[in-house]
């Protein structure tokens, strides 16, 4: 099940097939529900959760494409939070803690390292049917949602 790790009040859900054109179209979302949240362009995160969430739908397109024809992503935010969950149907689950160690550069490693630098986390989610996952991440706003 796709849900945020805690009740936020702002929400907005992408559903995207899973080719190429959807990491683009994933990031576009993302900047248009930043600034509709008010969400200034100078926010620390804003840069880093544009790439996390790139990388997050790249992998989903490079790795679960053939298992799961759509990938989703749900966009949660409140006072002092942004989060995202990027949600496939392939079961396989990616060890975060275990990519943090990885050389810089590397996909998950990075993610991991751009996360922990904000001060934000991470967390993968099996479906309760064991059939996907869902990848959180949570990032803390300095300046908060309007």
């Amino acid at each position: 099940m796709l849900t945020p790790p805690d009740p936020l009040p702002y929400r907005h859900v992408l559903t995207l097939p899973t080719t190429g054109q959807a990491v683009r179209v994933a990031r576009e979302t993302t900047e248009q529900v930043l600034e509709q949240w008010g969400v200034a362009a100078w926010e620390p995160c804003r840069g880093p959760a544009l790439l996390i969430l790139s990388e997050l739908v790249a992998n989903s397109v490079r790795h679960a494409a053939a298992l799961s024809p759509q990938v989703t992503v749900v966009f949660a935010g409140g006072p002092d939070t942004f989060a995202f969950g990027v949600h496939d149907r392939h079961p396989y689950r990616p060890a975060l803690f275990a990519s943090a160690g990885m050389a810089p550069g590397r996909g998950l490693a990075t993610v991991m390292e751009l996360t922990h630098g904000l001060g934000g986390s991470a967390v993968v989610r099996g479906d309760a049917d064991e059939g996907g996952k869902s990848i959180w991440v949570t990032l803390p706003l300095r300046r908060g949602l309007r």
